[in-house]
């Protein structure tokens, strides 16, 4: 069964960074899609950016394009979501997904594999 542990949310002031961390077991990443949502309080579940492997071809959702980076370290196992010039309204708790084969970031009922999320706070 796999499992999905993020880590590195935090609090930060307007314009700082944070790197998110999703941790799987080894090999996971070779065949499932690996995505990251996050979900403010009285708001939907958002689709953030998406990791699809063999190839690693990303997606990013238009609030976070030129700004968040995903990609994958092969040599710690994780997915990883660099966040920079963080805005106010990033925050929000984030989560970790995983689909097994193709995802997309509209469709969240599609991840079957969450992690337990983690809350980042960027204040003005």
């Amino acid at each position: 069964q796999v499992q999905l542990v993020e880590s590195g949310g935090g609090s930060v002031q307007a314009g700082g960074s944070l790197r998110l961390s999703c941790a799987a077991s080894p090999g996971t990443y070779y065949q499932w899609c690996v995505a990251w949502f996050r979900q403010a309080p009285g708001k939907e579940r958002e689709g953030v950016a998406r990791f699809q492997p063999p190839g690693g071809s990303t997606d990013y959702a238009d609030s976070v394009k030129g700004r968040f980076t995903i990609s994958q370290d092969n040599d710690k196992n994780t997915v990883d979501l660099q966040m920079n010039s963080l805005k106010p309204e990033d925050t929000a708790v984030y989560y970790c997904a995983a689909s097994f084969g193709i995802c997309h970031l509209q469709y969240p009922a599609t991840f079957t594999i969450w992690g337990q999320g983690t809350q980042v706070t960027v204040s003005s």
